[in-house]
């Protein structure tokens, strides 16, 4: 207790310097944590992802399409338990900043390919009876304020024009990092309604979402859906659900590089203003070390001295850092949720938060604990004169 408070008295005896140097930690902290949780959020629909289920598309690329009749050929395969179907519908509710995910899916199949997406039997039901349905999350029912029997129009713009539906259900998510944000709707009335003003893109699916029976099969089963349609006017690419995820990720991994770095960055800034803080207050109490040693203390207490009180400072820096990360979290994320559905302070942040700032502290003191501690007496108190 006694050494404690010499820490802390030491610590804080240049007033102005030690709470400047904290909110600078301080700063830094919330930063890294900040950036951490970004570059977790962008790729929290890959760690999300579910081994057992696979992707299907257009080998070409997503913009292009896939005949409704694939499903039944790859629900066929052996290892397969169920296909659903899927379009990008990419409606625009009043306005584009109103953006969020919405999908033309087969509901019945949908959910049981997605059973993280959590709907009460009653909601279910109605869902599947109504051919205008939509299923929505609830972080999305409460940033317009939905509820069900709802009415919502999206104005569509792969498949224009004003499309109607009610809100049948409002699901949750199994785990923290569902996304809840999204928007499903019936895939035959968006076929119907195709049909009728465009008939050449009807009867077509976006992609296939399937369940197999053994993760472990993935790569086989895949292989085997793309072989059954080689060589067709629609050739596929099957891939896990992490991969597909990853292929949009990948897209931004510069950015995301970038940000990285940039949050190791803020470390190395505070690690320097740290160690100036320090190496200021060793030049300052020199003589006080030279006098430690006259009374038979060795280096390693004046070492211990000096890393204890850049402990001190780190600490309550950090730790102002890792309580202000949450608010700042919550803000970040209702200002920009429309981006970021799944935005989240992992416990590893936090750990990481930790690391940096025992990182900092050690690194801070190890040059003028070193100095402090082989200087000899005659030349500490030469220069405190």
């Amino acid at each position: 207790m006694i050494a404690l408070k010499l820490l802390i008295r030491n610590a804080f005896r240049h007033k102005l310097r030690t709470y400047l140097t904290i909110l600078g930690m301080t700063v830094a902290i919330l930063a890294f944590g900040l950036l951490r949780t970004v570059v977790d959020a962008w790729y929290a629909g890959v760690e999300a992802s579910a081994a057992d289920r696979l992707i299907t598309r257009n080998s070409i690329s997503l913009v292009f399409s896939l005949p409704i009749s694939y499903k039944e050929k790859i629900k066929a395969v052996d290892g397969v338990e169920e296909v659903a179907s899927g379009n990008w519908f990419a409606g625009v509710y009043i306005s584009e900043k109103n953006f969020f995910a919405n999908f033309a899916v087969e509901p019945r199949t949908f959910l049981d390919v997605y059973p993280e997406y959590i709907l009460s039997p009653g909601e279910k039901t109605a869902v599947l009876k109504d051919r205008k349905a939509a299923v929505i999350g609830v972080k999305l029912a409460e940033r317009f304020g939905w509820k069900v029997g709802d009415p919502v129009t999206l104005r569509g713009t792969i498949f224009p024009g004003d499309w109607d539906f009610t809100i049948r259900g409002i699901y949750r998510g199994r785990a923290p990092d569902t996304d809840e944000s999204q928007f499903f709707f019936h895939w035959d009335y968006l076929n119907e309604r195709v049909k009728e003003t465009e008939p050449l893109r009807a009867d077509q699916a976006g992609f296939f979402f399937i369940k197999i029976a053994d993760p472990d099969r993935a790569a086989e089963i895949a292989v085997e859906i793309d072989s059954i349609f080689r060589n067709s006017l629609a050739e596929t690419l099957t891939e896990t659900e992490r991969a597909f995820q990853m292929g949009f990720v990948s897209m931004t991994e510069a950015i995301m590089t970038a940000i990285q770095l940039v949050s190791f960055v803020v470390i190395v800034i505070i690690m320097a203003v740290m160690a100036n803080t320090m190496a200021m207050s060793v030049r300052e109490r020199m003589g006080e070390y030279a006098v430690f040693k006259t009374l038979g203390f060795g280096p390693l207490f004046i070492t211990a001295l000096i890393l204890g009180e850049s402990f001190v400072i780190t600490t309550a820096g950090g730790a102002l850092g890792v309580l202000l990360t949450y608010p700042a979290a919550g803000y970040f994320k209702s200002e920009l949720g429309e981006f970021f559905p799944v935005f989240i302070v992992k416990t590893s942040t936090i750990y990481m938060d930790i690391g940096a700032a025992v990182i900092v502290a050690v690194v801070a003191a190890v040059i003028p604990s070193y100095r402090a501690a082989t200087v000899s007496i005659i030349d500490a108190l030469r220069k405190t004169g």
